[in-house]
């Protein structure tokens, strides 16, 4: 009115609108047809489709982190639950070897055990013959034998050997030697003892389990003895001073069920004496895997020859143990010395 020519709408909703203008003149005739205005009320920006389409945008993307923490969350407890039940598998494999290498111990222990019952409780004690004996396996159960028989004529059976490789399996090579030697040593002869041996243990047919073995009889000052297999025999003759060597060869009992074995016959002397030994200590390797080697072997032994059987094995034993210097010993280390009185 008057001089006023604006109008004022509020709280239009957004949308196009058709203002209608009617107006009079100063001698008040009105015009009725009016005019008319197109007005065009645009929506705030939270309310347009730009606005909409961020809104569902950023519903959606809730939705699926939603979605996806939960499945994480699932995927944790489920991870969770298998890291519990795999620690409790592990605990349980664990518990199970433990249980098992008990039992392997205790069985390994057993068989040590009656290893050792096998052996001498103690050397024959005789008027003629000065006898010492050691051995040291280089696992539970050796390979490594020895033993003594004295016949009711005095005459004394040596029984020296060494099974193929150590263990279980070589400790039931020992357990069958030791029930041929305790059984048939003073009824047969030496090669029909050898014989007797090898064949049986060839149609028992134990693999690759063999045994070297050598088998002496003293009687009084004079000595048979038969070889398969074993290191030489290491004698010192008193009178002459002088180390020999000797050597007889044969196949390892159990390698031919004919093999033939040589007798050799010698006379002894008192001061003369014999080291039997399996190759444990001079195949000994030190750490830098350097041997011990026979001939250091014979020095240390002619070295201590005037003293005691039992002596010598000692300082041959500490002369190794120095070698070694704490490296594990690779093979059974087994000796016997005899010495006529």
């Amino acid at each position: 009115m008057g001089s006023n020519h604006s109008v004022t709408f509020t709280n239009l909703s957004a949308g196009e609108y058709d203002l209608q203008v009617i107006g009079s003149n100063n001698d008040g005739v009105w015009n009725e047809e009016g005019t008319s205005l197109k007005i065009l009320v645009s929506p705030p920006w939270w309310k347009t489709n730009i606005a909409y389409g961020i809104y569902f945008i950023a519903f959606f993307s809730f939705l699926l982190g939603v979605r996806q923490y939960e499945i994480k969350r699932r995927e944790q407890k489920a991870q969770i639950r298998e890291s519990a039940l795999r620690i409790k598998a592990t605990e349980a494999e664990k518990r199970a070897l433990e249980i098992e290498n008990e039992r392997k111990t205790k069985e390994l222990e057993e068989a040590r055990q009656l290893q050792l019952s096998m052996l001498p409780k103690e050397v024959p004690t005789l008027p003629n013959l000065d006898i010492a004996a050691f051995m040291r396996t280089a696992t539970e159960v050796g390979g490594d034998y020895y033993d003594f028989l004295l016949q009711e004529n005095g005459v004394l059976n040596v029984a020296f050997g060494d099974a193929t490789g150590h263990g279980l399996q070589a400790g039931t090579m020992v357990t069958l030697m030791k029930g041929f030697f305790t059984s048939d040593s003073s009824k047969l002869e030496l090669q029909e003892f050898m014989s007797h041996c090898t064949r049986v243990i060839k149609e028992i047919k134990l693999g690759r389990i063999l045994m070297s073995f050598t088998y002496l009889k003293v009687d009084h000052k004079k000595l048979q003895m038969t070889s398969a297999g074993m290191p030489p025999l290491i004698y010192y003759n008193y009178d002459t001073k002088q180390l020999e060597e000797i050597s007889i060869q044969g196949m390892p009992l159990g390698a031919m069920r004919n093999a033939k074995y040589k007798i050799l016959e010698k006379s002894l002397n008192s001061g003369d004496t014999i080291l039997l030994l399996t190759d444990g200590l001079p195949e000994q390797m030190n750490n830098q895997e350097e041997m011990f080697d026979y001939e250091r072997l014979k020095t240390n032994f002619i070295e201590n020859i005037e003293k005691s059987p039992q002596d010598i094995i000692e300082n041959l034993i500490e002369a190794g143990d120095r070698w070694m210097n704490g490296r594990n010993q690779d093979d059974d280390i087994t000796f016997v010395v005899i010495r006529i009185k």
